[in-house]
């Protein structure tokens, strides 16, 4: 994971659990998740828009050809 041992992970984890205290952490946690959940909720929003467009624009050139007509 991230080209990062055990001991690395360890490390870090101990850092951030003195740096922000025991009683913060859960909280942390809390927010990280909720920010990649709205993170992958926009990301989806947005292929599906994306998705949507490229399978319009083939119709919409069929109508306006069809004007011209």
């Amino acid at each position: 994971m991230f080209g990062l041992g055990g001991q690395e992970l360890i490390l870090i984890l101990l850092i951030i659990l003195l740096l922000f205290g025991a009683k913060k952490l859960p909280e942390l946690a809390k927010g990280l998740g909720r920010g990649m959940k709205e993170f992958k909720k926009a990301q989806t929003e947005i292929e599906e828009e994306f998705n949507n467009a490229i399978e319009d624009t083939p119709a919409q050139k069929k109508e306006t050809i069809k004007d011209k007509e």
